[in-house]
């Protein structure tokens, strides 16, 4: 039995979107279920869209990710070049070969008579499939045109009549009419493969057993068996995949302002949160579990468990999934994580890590934090009427009273660095005044904090803020509610 082998083969034309990247990992899943191995390339053959600093990009997700590539164009291997556009010499070697294997032909025809075919087909309301003149002539004809120097293309020959079909792990058996297939261009003019040509070429030399891609290309792959037969190579196992929506109508496309992985963490997404995220998007284990590790995913990855159906990304989810990631954290790990976003909302002279401790319980995405904790530096303008609280029942009369006692007990602890001595005379407060713990902690929470949603309580926040501006603050609220009172 072959060994498993499996390629990411991206173009680096900027961002990583979210379907590249899934497709990556079902490749490696793929792979490293089966304990074969996972080879990166680049494919540059589409020199116009290429974009500078995108090949880093590629690899500096796939690290980010943990996606660790068996070769690839930086660390090489025993099937290099990893790279398209060093390997042209090759290509057009091939496509020579396949011209004599019939299974190709010379084409020298202009723009013009493509573009008449195309208006023709037009004004008869046919779909257009060029009809190449060209591959009427011989190949000696063709070749010593060349000779000459005259500009030229290979197209596949795709023979009228019969069917071509093959499996596909995801939609099962595929039959295609060869009526239907079109005469795309192999090599072009310059030199350069398309896409259509050099992948299959460059799978056969690195021994990919599986392709995985869009199910865009399910079209596409009865031309490319056709190639496969005409050398007389192995045809792969195919894994089309279906498109990750933006919703039922839309794909998601950087295009359209949709997220691509790189927005994603900098909105405050963990890369483990993505990936497993995504591993979801179109495939389903055989239980109810969310959270993977990249180790589990390779364990339980099953081909068969993909799905026909499109994905819809749902950010809610990748926020609740991100959230859980965060809390599994060990506090060190998250004060590391959240430590840049904490120094973004907090100047004041205090104890970062306190802070990380009230966050992580309650926080999803990392750039909510310096918004959850702008209060630290400076208590916010709000309005007396956050004092109101129905569940807590508390009013403006039972919150000065809440605050003025606090104030005193408050007033007289001398060891403010101690969380547990703030806690005990703040909660002993509800029985001496006959309260309910919401109706003095709600009021000291409103007042040393100025905002009716927090990261931690009442005692936590003072803790943090310390005795003078805790204190100060309190007193602020006094004030403000003795004028409510009057």
């Amino acid at each position: 039995m072959k060994k498993v082998r499996t390629r990411f083969a991206p173009s680096p034309t900027g961002y990583m979107h979210i379907g590249n990247l899934r497709t990556a990992l079902f490749e490696y899943l793929i792979a490293k279920h089966e304990g074969g191995d996972f080879i990166l390339r680049i494919e540059d053959t589409d020199q116009e869209r290429l974009v500078e600093g995108a090949v880093d990009i590629i690899y500096d997700t796939m690290k980010e990710v943990g996606l660790t590539h068996d070769e690839g164009p930086d660390i090489g291997g025993d099937f290099g070049p990893y790279v398209q556009s060093e390997r042209l010499p090759m290509y057009k070697k091939y496509a020579d070969e396949l011209v004599d294997l019939g299974g190709a032909h010379y084409c020298f025809c202009g723009e013009e008579e493509i573009e008449r075919q195309r208006k023709e087909a037009e004004s008869l309301g046919i779909s257009f499939k060029y009809d190449d003149p060209c591959k009427h002539i011989s190949v000696e004809e063709a070749r010593e045109r060349i000779a000459k120097g005259e500009k030229y293309v290979v197209r596949q020959t795709i023979k009228h009549g019969g069917e071509t079909y093959f499996d596909d792990e995801v939609y099962g058996r595929i039959e295609v009419d060869n009526s239907i297939l079109d005469e795309s261009v192999l090599l072009k003019s310059d030199g350069y493969p398309t896409y259509n040509f050099a992948n299959i070429i460059d799978d056969h030399q690195m021994n990919i057993t599986h392709v995985v891609r869009g199910n865009e290309y399910l079209s596409s792959t009865p031309k490319y068996n056709l190639i496969y037969q005409a050398y007389g190579w192995d045809i792969p196992t195919y894994v089309h995949v279906p498109p990750v929506m933006k919703d039922e109508q839309h794909k998601l496309s950087k295009r359209n302002g949709d997220a691509s992985f790189q927005d994603l963490v900098k909105k405050g997404y963990l890369p483990q949160a993505i990936l497993n995220y995504i591993a979801l998007l179109g495939w389903s284990p055989e239980t109810e579990q969310e959270i993977y590790t990249l180790e589990e995913l390779i364990k339980v990855f099953d081909i068969k468990r993909i799905s026909k159906s499109p994905a819809i990304f749902d950010i809610d989810k990748l926020t609740w999934m991100n959230g859980m990631y965060l809390r599994a954290m060990s506090e060190e790990e998250f004060f590391e994580t959240a430590k840049p976003y904490i120094e973004e909302g907090v100047h004041k002279n205090v104890d970062l890590r306190s802070v990380a401790k009230i966050l992580q319980p309650r926080t999803d995405v990392l750039t909510t934090i310096p918004e959850a904790i702008d209060f630290i530096d400076e208590l916010p303008e709000y309005d007396n009427a956050m004092y109101i609280h129905k569940k807590m029942k508390t009013t403006y009369e039972i919150a000065l009273t809440a605050l003025k006692e606090a104030t005193k007990v408050l007033e007289e602890l001398q060891d403010w660095s101690s969380e547990e001595k703030i806690h005990e005379i703040l909660l002993a407060l509800p029985a001496t005044l006959g309260m309910k713990n919401g109706q003095v902690l709600w009021p000291v929470r409103t007042a040393i904090t100025g905002k009716q949603f927090t990261p931690g309580g009442a005692i936590e926040i003072a803790h943090i803020l310390g005795k003078e501006e805790t204190l100060k603050r309190i007193a602020y609220g006094i004030e403000k509610l003795e004028k409510e009172v009057a």
